[in-house]
């Protein structure tokens, strides 16, 4: 790929107000996820449903890396995998795969999150999964599924457990392989993943120390109302803003 594949046309005269705010808070979700080092190179993917448009999302192109991906640049499809406008850049055919079942499904899911992040990984590997020992532990674990490891994600045929697996949840653990979240919005979607690998970071620097005290489980049953008042949710109102802010210094033009 050649300096020119980033010299992509803006979209926004192409498409409705709408929808170019969904691709500026998408492009914004990979350029904080390669500002996080959450990035696998090329090889994980976010996508964001496009507002009033029935089973379309936009997602990544493949091929260029997070912290250079902008809000024209990410390219459309339908739920068959179809590119909807004309781009240079082919779609990850895993990223379809894990994408397009969720959305199916998941209509509250605005965003879908999915990253290979080391310590979420490495948790993934571990037989118990997240620990309720951390107070960031107990709002993933109020709403936490596990799919178990099929090989790379390009069979059609695993999509009815992927989804049965995520069932009506938030976060989706993917065992030997990474971590899912899913939100109303990008930014909801964004601060549940940083919640999510936060919670994982944690738990393996514990596990190198003495005994580790657990969180009652009834204090984990009241994790979500306790997140509503203490957060407004997920936070994505109090922190999104912020996070853009940051953007627009450290990587600045995804608005393009």
């Amino acid at each position: 790929m050649t300096s020119h594949a980033l010299d992509i046309p803006s979209r926004q005269a192409q498409v409705t107000p709408e929808e170019w705010q969904v691709r500026l808070d998408l492009a914004a979700a990979y350029r904080l996820v390669a500002l996080f080092k959450w990035d696998d190179l090329v090889f994980t993917h976010i996508s964001a449903r496009v507002p009033g448009a029935e089973g379309q999302f936009l997602i990544n192109p493949y091929g260029l890396m997070f912290d250079e991906i902008t809000a024209s640049s990410l390219v459309k499809i339908d739920l068959d995998g179809n590119k909807l406008d004309d781009s240079p850049f082919p779609i990850n055919p895993a990223g379809f795969m894990i994408h397009s079942a969720v959305h199916a499904v998941r209509h509250d899911a605005a965003c879908v999150l999915h990253v290979h992040s080391l310590n979420g990984v490495a948790i993934s590997a571990q037989k118990q999964g997240v620990l309720p020992i951390s107070q960031q532990s107990i709002f993933v674990l109020s709403s936490l599924g596990y799919h178990d490891y099929e090989g790379v994600a390009l069979r059609d045929d695993e999509k009815p457990r992927l989804v049965r697996d995520l069932g009506d949840k938030n976060f989706l653990m993917l065992r030997n392989h990474g971590l899912l979240t899913v939100g109303r919005s990008i930014a909801e979607a964004f601060l549940s993943m940083y919640l999510f690998e936060t919670v994982c970071t944690i738990q393996v620097r514990a596990q190198g120390g003495g005994e580790l005290i657990p969180v009652h489980p009834d204090i984990i049953a009241t994790a979500r109302q306790q997140s509503a008042q203490a957060t407004r949710g997920m936070g994505d109102s109090l922190v999104w803003p912020g996070l853009l802010r940051r953007l627009a210094r450290q990587s600045p033009g995804y608005d393009r």
